[in-house]
């Protein structure tokens, strides 16, 4: 995986994760890979892997099952949909709301272009 200089890599990591989920390549309920195995196929420290998984720990997308390793939570496609949801509005909408506005875009003339783009 090629890593961005521009965001911490364990929130990268997280991404990725997250990611995962929603292609259904980590099955909702199933086993995730293991710390070490995730460091080792990303080429990283197994503690920059671990903070990734803290995250998802954290927004309930992944759980530990002692002595079995981490598994996606059951809903953790819903999970991830909705953190993208809240991260999309809080981040990228005011950040698309300034460049509309020096670049003189009015939000008509976006969704116009968006309808085109289908």
């Amino acid at each position: 995986m090629e890593f961005a200089s521009d965001k911490p890599i364990y929130r990268q990591i997280a991404d990725y994760c997250c990611e995962q989920v929603l292609t259904g390549a980590w099955a909702s309920g199933g086993k995730v890979p293991s710390v070490r195995e995730l460091a080792l196929d990303m080429a990283v420290n197994t503690h920059t892997v671990l903070k990734a998984y803290d995250q998802l720990q954290a927004d309930g997308i992944i759980a530990p099952r002692r002595g079995m390793g981490y598994y996606a939570a059951e809903d953790a496609p819903a999970r991830v949909l909705e953190l993208r949801r809240q991260n999309f509005y809080a981040d990228t909408v005011p950040a698309l709301k300034r460049q509309l506005d020096l670049l003189g875009i009015s939000p008509e003339e976006l969704l116009e272009h968006l309808r085109d783009q289908q």
